[in-house]
């Protein structure tokens, strides 16, 4: 069986299912030697790239049971990738992070951040990262019931995995058109996508992927009016998710098989699978599909004027929805404490930004500082008694350090200028360098030569000392005889 594609759902209408296909199925127990396996490795890492990656595989793997530490790690992570200008770093963390706060209900701040992920992927030409976003936003949008809007990213994500022979998902954003379609009546077309779901299905051959198709065509043929159709993939679609133990799904299957028998006037065969999706999802904690099966028990005794047993499920209904309000205010806490969490986290993240921003300037102004005392050292040593090639070597490095610094203090305003864009940044340094390095040359002979003028001045004839005059020798004279 192929691997689920990363941070993909699905929902189906009316029976609100949703999984996170990048985290695989596994109890909190099941995770925890794995996931302390991470916590000791991540420890003793000192490699900061690596760090990223442990924290995101971390956090995603803790998103199920404890999202506010996966919060703070996937939230770690994106920081520390940004600081060590790791992409593909920053991108991992930023999906598990959106996901995490899916999982906690906070949708906008989700949104939020796959945008910024789908910015990063539009740079980058990884298709099935580019493709797993865009499915990502269709699904933040699709529990904000912004269909439309969900649709929009869904049919994008589906032209990149066309285009790019995505295989692995193409079953997924079958279905997730399919559930679109489903959600806004649609019919022929959540009927054309769930089939073409389950042709991938069937060649993946996953039971559980074939199941959860085969409950989508379910529902299409029901409104389609195809009830023979409908109960055959109801019933295999149970059977499947059955032995697949996605009790999830198996719990809306059996909804659909009862809403199927309450139109076709079989109201036992419909109470007995609501009911058994009622308990089904009370056992597994689903408190909103447990409440639509209540809701549909209790519609269904009201028609058949079973007084007694319509007001049972009416106090069983007032009491869920007691339970599902005070879930949402618990959610809404939640989502008020993430958002919390987000924003304490985003000032220190300031804060550390700007304690690296003033040392960077600190070191700017000691390296402004330096260039003219070193300058002024030169000028020192070339009054002492000093070779002439230390004065030649110490001109040549005062005037490299002053060209490097002005380098370095243009970068940023020519990245800024052409918005990192390579080729106009190399031809403006190139225009640069045609203007500095003939002044480079011409100030290096001119300081050079004025250092060693200085040094060792050239003297002309009229400063020559005077040569000492001699004095001729005597003559000898011969004596005058007398």
């Amino acid at each position: 069986m192929n691997p689920p594609p990363p941070c993909s759902y699905y929902r189906l209408r009316g029976f609100t299912s949703l999984l996170c296909f990048s985290l695989l199925a596994v109890t909190a127990l099941g995770q925890q030697p794995k996931v302390d396996s991470m916590r000791n490795l991540l420890r003793i890492e000192n490699t900061d790239s690596n760090r990223v990656k442990l924290m995101w595989q971390l956090a995603r793997d803790m998103g199920g049971y404890n999202p506010d530490t996966a919060q703070f790690l996937s939230q770690q992570a994106l920081y520390l990738a940004r600081k060590i200008n790791y992409l593909e770093g920053e991108s991992r963390a930023m999906g598990v992070l959106a996901n995490t706060l899916v999982k906690i209900g906070n949708y906008p701040r989700a949104l939020d951040l796959n945008i910024q992920k789908l910015q990063i992927e539009e740079k980058r030409n990884k298709p099935r990262n580019m493709a797993s976003v865009l499915m990502n936003i269709g699904v933040v949008y699709v529990l904000q019931e912004e269909y439309p809007k969900a649709l929009e990213y869904y049919r994008k994500a589906d032209s990149v995995i066309r285009a790019n022979q995505v295989e692995d998902m193409k079953y997924y954003i079958s279905l997730n058109i399919g559930d679109i379609f489903n959600r806004v009546d649609i019919n022929d077309s959540a009927f054309t996508y769930f089939s073409t779901s389950l042709e991938l299905a069937r060649k993946l051959n996953d039971g559980d992927l074939i199941g959860t198709s085969m409950t989508g065509l379910g529902h299409s043929y029901l409104k389609l009016g195809n009830y023979g159709e409908s109960a055959r993939n109801y019933r295999t679609g149970i059977s499947l998710l059955k032995a697949a133990n996605d009790d999830e799904i198996l719990c809306e299957a059996m909804l659909g098989l009862a809403n199927l028998f309450e139109k076709t006037n079989q109201r036992d065969s419909a109470g007995f699978y609501a009911n058994t999706s009622m308990q089904l999802a009370r056992k597994a904690g689903f408190l909103n599909k447990e409440l639509e099966a209540a809701e549909f028990l209790t519609r269904l005794f009201q028609q058949q004027r079973s007084i007694d047993s319509a007001f049972m499920y009416v106090s069983y209904v007032r009491g869920l929805n007691d339970s599902v309000n005070s879930k949402s205010r618990i959610r809404e806490s939640q989502v008020i404490s993430s958002n919390e969490q987000f924003r304490q986290m985003e000032l220190e993240e300031q804060k550390r930004q700007e304690r690296a921003e003033r040392l960077k300037q600190m070191q700017m102004l000691l390296i402004a500082i330096f260039i003219p005392g070193f300058f002024l050292l030169t000028l020192l040593m070339s009054r002492v008694n000093v070779h002439a090639k230390v004065i030649r070597a110490l001109g040549i490095l005062s005037l490299l350090f002053l060209f490097e610094y002005l380098t370095l203090l243009l970068h940023p305003t020519v990245a800024a200028i052409t918005h990192h864009t390579p080729v106009f940044e190399i031809l403006i340094f190139v225009a640069v360098a045609a203007i500095l390095i003939p002044m480079h040359h011409r100030l290096e002979h001119w300081f050079i030569h004025k250092l060693i003028h200085h040094r060792h001045p050239v003297k002309h004839e009229s400063e020559a000392p005077p040569v000492p005059e001699t004095k001729p020798a005597p003559v000898s004279q011969a004596p005058v005889k007398k």
